[in-house]
């Protein structure tokens, strides 16, 4: 319950005042015989001890009245976002690469922490989500439902499902055909990754066809190189339990990243740490803005009714009792 006018609330100071009249003046209201002793009127009765309900009565009714002139009101508010929205893939690597700890806890979990701020921020965008090792998938269509991106985004765990290697293009032609058939006037690719194509013997598209492809669609592709020195690289377990290997070996790839980003109209990031990588989808975030309209609406019931009745009540009842069973005579 809100009030519309809360200072009203500062004339509940005369409640105290009335109270200290009341009781300096019912005294000499009284009237008064003057006898040797007060033994004979000793008994009291039930209008004895109810004589100050009258009075309690109309502090009610004041302070009734006082709540109501404040306007107490029950507000409803709500808020409808209408926008023009962007159609947006999130393309991340998951190799086994991504479970390094240059980038503390891991890049993998940095990468899905940075991502989930990102969705959060669009309210009116379309956003899908493709991952890619080995092989590439569509982990989510582009959608509106964020809580049911997220929670893809937070089950991602670097190479559980997927072949060991790195497709970029094959990566990139999944992301590119999520937005195909797509009709936003503005349709954008987050490639993320932290190696360089290292493809099985299954790979279908390379990186440069794949760029093709993007740049035939018109889709522009921002691309983030992810990941410290090399020398700070810890090695990482073959995906079938074989030969360690050392990621440096397959580090970034920054020329074929930043061919793919210019050619289509994008830009090359790099990021080393997690305030980089917050700092590249924050300048992503105000390159690709959305038209945005937010509305909002307050509703507002008046709640003021009850307390004057009650007021009215409280009056009347006083006015009764005054009238009839507590009268007084001179």
């Amino acid at each position: 319950m809100d009030f519309a006018h809360p200072w009203v609330f500062a004339c509940l100071a005369l409640v105290p005042l009335m109270v200290y009249w009341y009781r300096k003046k019912y005294d000499s209201r009284q009237g008064s015989v003057r006898v040797s002793s007060a033994q004979a009127f000793s008994a009291s009765s039930l209008k004895v001890y109810l004589r100050h309900v009258p009075f309690i009565l109309r502090l009610l009714a004041v302070v009734a009245l006082i709540i109501a002139l404040a306007r107490p009101q029950k507000r409803n508010d709500q808020q409808q976002t209408i926008g023009e929205g962007i159609d947006i893939v999130l393309c991340m690597d998951v190799s086994g690469s991504m479970g390094s700890r240059d980038i503390q806890p891991s890049r993998m979990e940095v990468a899905k922490e940075v991502a989930e701020e990102f969705v959060r921020s669009r309210p009116v965008d379309r956003i899908g989500l493709v991952i890619f090792s080995g092989e590439s998938f569509t982990q989510c269509p582009i959608t509106t439902d964020r809580n049911t991106l997220i929670r893809q985004i937070q089950t991602l765990e670097s190479r559980r499902f997927l072949k060991d290697g790195t497709v970029i293009g094959e990566g990139l032609a999944t992301a590119v055909g999520r937005l195909s058939e797509s009709k936003a006037k503005s349709r954008v690719i987050i490639l993320l990754t932290d190696g360089k194509e290292d493809a099985p013997d299954s790979r279908l598209i390379d990186p440069v066809t794949a760029l093709e492809i993007a740049k035939t669609h018109q889709v522009k592709v921002y691309s983030i190189g992810m990941g410290a020195i090399p020398s700070s690289i810890v090695e990482i377990t073959g995906h079938d339990g074989g030969q360690p290997r050392n990621p440096a070996m397959d580090f970034i790839d920054e020329d074929l990243l930043r061919r793919i980003a210019n050619e289509t109209g994008g830009r090359y990031f790099r990021a080393k740490d997690k305030e980089a990588l917050q700092n590249i989808y924050k300048q992503i975030d105000q390159m690709e803005r959305s038209k945005v309209e937010m509305t909002s609406y307050k509703r507002f019931r008046e709640l003021f009714l009850p307390f004057v009745l009650a007021a009215l009540v409280f009056l009347f009842i006083e006015i009764v009792l005054r009238l009839t069973w507590l009268k007084k005579f001179p």
